[in-house]
């Protein structure tokens, strides 16, 4: 996706990022951000694909998810706990545990996009937003948030089950970048963690434009 292109914004990854290792990305987010994170599956070449590493020739996730049913057990918020967990397994995907220090909105990267525009226009205060490459867009914000959701989208008038807006709260992760998720490309920040985005947003401030920007998605999938 370009999301530079699509919105007029800044470009998903930064020069200064690009090529960065999965233990340097670790490090960053916990000595930058104070984000707890976890080493998850990596990729392995074999009959001139790559796979993952839990064996699944069919995995959905390739590369991109725990790597044990134990992990949130695995996660480390220090640089050295991160240093010690990617030494094991350099190649290891970044996962950050979510319902911690953030939660995160999951959305479909057209219904990202329209609510991202929507969003700069009001001049709303923006956290992270990832990109995924199976579509989909990840707005990070204050943890706790997710179980909010779904009454806040009753009160806004929408079904929360007739939309495609995914909470994902305590007990669940995202991949972050660098990871890479099988051939599909990587995980790339549309508005990568700063300084002026450390102060995360309520659910409150972005569920208006997700839920509209869902409904409007919802509709148009309808009249197809």
């Amino acid at each position: 996706m370009n999301v530079e292109k699509t919105i007029g914004v800044t470009a998903p990854h930064t020069p200064a990022h690009r090529g960065e290792q999965p233990l340097d990305s670790a490090v960053r987010y916990t000595e930058e951000r104070h984000w707890d994170v976890f080493a998850g599956t990596w990729l392995e070449a074999a009959d001139g694909r790559e796979n993952c590493s839990c064996r699944d020739l069919d995995c959905p996730a390739p590369g991109a998810h725990p790597a044990r049913p134990d992990w949130a057990a695995q996660t480390t918020g220090s640089a050295v706990g991160a240093r010690r967990l990617w030494a094991e397994r350099p190649t290891a995907s970044v996962l950050l545990p979510t319902g911690r220090t953030f939660d995160a909105l999951d959305v479909s990267e057209s219904a990202g996009c329209l609510a991202l525009a929507r969003m700069e226009r009001m001049d709303v205060g923006l956290g992270p937003v990832a990109c995924t490459p199976g579509r989909r867009m990840l707005f990070l914000v204050l943890p706790g948030g997710a179980p909010k959701v779904p009454d806040l989208v009753r009160q806004l008038g929408w079904s929360p089950a007739a939309l495609d807006l995914v909470a994902r709260g305590e007990g669940d992760y995202v991949a972050a970048p660098p990871t890479r998720v099988g051939s599909r490309g990587s995980v790339q920040w549309a508005r990568q963690p700063t300084a002026a985005n450390r102060w995360l947003p309520d659910t409150e401030e972005l569920i208006s434009a997700l839920a509209y920007a869902c409904g409007r998605e919802a509709a148009a999938a309808r009249g197809r």
